[in-house]
């Protein structure tokens, strides 16, 4: 890697640390960590496939990439539409005070992990080899975990009709996982 993609790792990894510290750290919301992993991983996938961003733009694993770089983005925009929306969070940016049960969330729980999946397997398609897919496979499993533990924290906090919405959605495809 080049100085410069040094100097970038250096400053979105303090920026990472510091987001992940403010938002959900502080506060013992320990899924943070697993989402520091995943965003670490995610910032590492860019660096190492900004050199190849563009090249043969219409090969098939390229086409892919930017197919599963656009879901992504929707799937985020509509996420965060309906979380602001129906959620009704408080002063902190993932403190709901609603269990939302509509739109993207009516099938899934976690659309903006899911967003991320798709982001980090996008930019893995970029140029699929190597590290890439270890540090795509490694996000995944990040943001599974991270699941898992907000999962924990929202049966916490909703109680019984948490439960019953992990019994009538999926964790992030719908009808299936």
């Amino acid at each position: 890697m080049s100085t410069a993609a040094w100097i970038t790792l250096a400053v979105l990894t303090l920026a990472n640390l510091w987001f992940n510290w403010w938002i959900s750290l502080r506060q013992k919301r320990y899924h943070g960590i697993f989402r520091l992993v995943s965003f670490e991983c995610i910032i590492l996938l860019v660096i190492l496939q900004i050199p190849v961003w563009f090249r043969d733009p219409f090969i098939w694993y390229q086409v892919f990439s930017w197919i599963l770089l656009t879901g992504s983005l929707l799937v985020a925009c509509l996420g965060f539409y309906t979380f602001y929306g129906k959620g009704k969070p408080s002063d902190r940016m993932e403190e709901t005070t609603r269990l939302i049960k509509t739109g993207l969330y009516r099938y899934i729980r976690h659309p903006l992990y899911l967003s991320l999946v798709l982001l980090g397997f996008g930019v893995l398609m970029k140029d699929p080899e190597g590290i890439q897919i270890g540090l795509s496979i490694l996000n995944f499993i990040a943001l599974y975990l991270t699941a898992r533990i907000e999962e924990g924290e929202m049966n916490r906090k909703f109680g019984q009709e948490y439960a019953d919405y992990m019994r009538e959605s999926k964790m992030f495809i719908p009808f299936i996982l």
